[in-house]
Formats: C-alpha cells, structure tokens, sequence
C-alpha cells in the first residue's frame, strides 16, 4: 500500500530536498553513455541498477543533515512509449522498468526514512517529446492518452505519487492531471522555462498554470519549476498573481545558459554551487510557500549540498 498518497507530507510543513541532475551526474561524471537521455535504459544490467542506487543516497545524506524531507524520484523521466520503443522495449519491458525503478525507491525508503524525515516516492515522467523544445504540440486529449499508459503502471505500484517535469506546452500538461486523475494518483507538474521566464512556447507561467487548474478543476497538488537557471525565472515569480501560490517547488540548473545552448555544448557548466545555494535562500526568504528544493542539469552533490545548508538558514 502506498503511504503517502492519500497525505503528502510536502503540502503540510517543512523543506523537502531532491537530488539534482541525475543524467548529467550519470553523463559527465560517472562517463556514462545515456542514448536519447535516457536513465532508466540503466535497468538492463545489474551494475546499472546498482549505480542509480549509489547515486539517490549523498542527497538523502544532505536531507538528514539538514532536517528535510526528501523526494525519492525514480529514473523514469524518459520511460514512456515513444521513447522506450526508439530503445527497442516492448511495451511489457518498458512496464517492467517502470515497476522496478519504483521498487528501487521503496527499498531506499525502508531503509533511510525515519520520523524526522519522511521520504515521498515519486514516480516520474517526462514530456513525450524533447524537454527543451515543444514541436509538434499534441491536444490535451492525446496527452491523456499517450501517458495513462505510463501512469497506469504507477498506480498499480506502491508510488505516492506522480510528477511530471520538464513540460514546455500546456495542453500536455492539461492532459497528464487527466490520467492521473483517473487513475487515483496525486500528481505535480513541473514546467521549464526559458531565459525570458516563458515556456518553451512563449506563454506565460502564470497563465499556463491558470490554463491548467481551470481544465481539471485544479487537480495538480502543486506546481514547479526545472531545467531553468533563477536567474531565468526571478522577474516571472517577482511580478506575482494569483497562481503564484501554487508554485511549491524549485529545480533548478546550474548552469545559466540558454536550452538552445546547453544543447549544443559538450561541457558541463557546473556553475557556481555556492551561489545557486544563496539564490535558492533569497528566492525561499520572498516567497515561503516554496518548500521542494533541489537541482536539475548540471547540478550534483556539491549543490545539492550548498542548496540544503542555504535553504535551512532561510527559514530558521
């Protein structure tokens, strides 16, 4: 049975800590090769299972140091359809690899939570196609479709909940609360956002997230931001409304290149930890709703590690 679905912990109080970018960790520092981005190809070996293993645990380290809960996210971002099949799964392999990835993080749970710090395990997904750039833009109705098979698996899992990251249109992002909603899960939804602030599609933020809550009755349990650097974002939160209060979660990248950018880099612009930490402090100091804090491309146990520390001087 899951234990945190009915109550996440997160929608009461305190910080809850992340890990960072797990591909880019994977990628430029473990020199891993990830075809298509995709972490959870990692399952077809033994020694993959246990590199993803190895990699959750320093960022729960940091979470107990600090007093936080902490969100277990599976590697699943890329497991859905289209992307398992241009990997050559099955659709039952692809099942497979979704369950387990799940049961992986239960097995972490058992062993690291205590009552000071509860661990949500979060099921992810990713947007069916790239994370940076929208291309050809699905309705809201065949963005249901194509993730409830994904979502499905889930729900059949002890997972607490879903969240979906790096969403660039809101018609997905309509259509993945739908499917959640059938299938009696909670889900977040994570938007990324370009260095103006805007979607991938040149919408708003804010009226995304009102696009959003008014097509499904205010499903999501919250809203979040990943895959944009704060100094992308800070004028978008800092003009304010109505939707901001929605917004409970930050992950962001190190570094503070453009997606267009980062795509054709063949480095990793690490950033500076110390200062994504103090811009994470400064951004919870102005808005205290935000309590999910952690890092997306680029980032590693180093920030993770400056983010943690920073975040719980903030709200001492």
């Amino acid at each position: 049975m899951a234990k945190y679905r009915h109550r996440l912990p997160q929608l009461d109080s305190g910080l809850f800590l992340t890990d960072g970018g797990l591909e880019t960790t994977l990628i430029f520092h473990r020199g891993i090769e990830l075809p298509h981005f995709a972490a959870f190809d990692l399952w077809r070996t033994l020694e993959g299972h246990e590199m993803l293993r190895d990699y959750y645990c320093p960022h729960i380290e940091v979470a107990r140091a600090n007093g936080y809960g902490f969100i277990l996210d599976t590697a699943t971002w890329r497991a859905s359809a289209d992307w398992g099949q241009k990997l050559g799964y099955s659709k039952e392999a692809l099942a497979a690899v979704n369950r387990d990835a799940v049961s992986l993080t239960l097995e972490l749970r058992e062993e690291y939570e205590t009552a000071d710090m509860p661990m949500v395990v979060n099921a992810t997904l990713g947007p069916r196609g790239d994370g940076y750039v929208p291309g050809a833009l699905m309705s809201a109705a065949e963005a249901q479709t194509y993730h409830a098979e994904q979502i499905g698996v889930f729900a059949d899992t002890d997972a607490d909940m879903l969240t979906a990251f790096t969403l660039t249109n809101s018609n997905e992002a309509i259509g993945i609360p739908r499917a959640a909603e059938a299938a009696r899960m909670p889900v977040a939804l994570s938007f990324t956002l370009e260095t103006d602030g805007k979607l991938p599609t040149g919408d708003r933020l804010g009226d995304a997230i009102a696009a959003v809550d008014a097509a499904t009755d205010g499903y999501p349990a919250y809203y979040m931001i990943n895959c944009a650097h704060p100094t992308h974002f800070e004028a978008t939160l800092a003009a304010g409304g109505a939707w901001l209060e929605r917004l409970r979660g930050v992950r962001a990248n190190a570094s503070k290149r453009s997606h267009a950018e980062l795509n054709e880099a063949s480095d990793l612009d690490a950033g500076d930890p110390g200062e994504l930490g103090a811009q994470y402090r400064a951004l919870l100091r102005r808005f205290p709703h935000i309590r999910i804090v952690g890092g997306c491309c680029g980032t590693d146990g180093r920030h993770i590690a400056c983010i943690g520390e920073a975040c719980r001087h903030a709200v001492a």
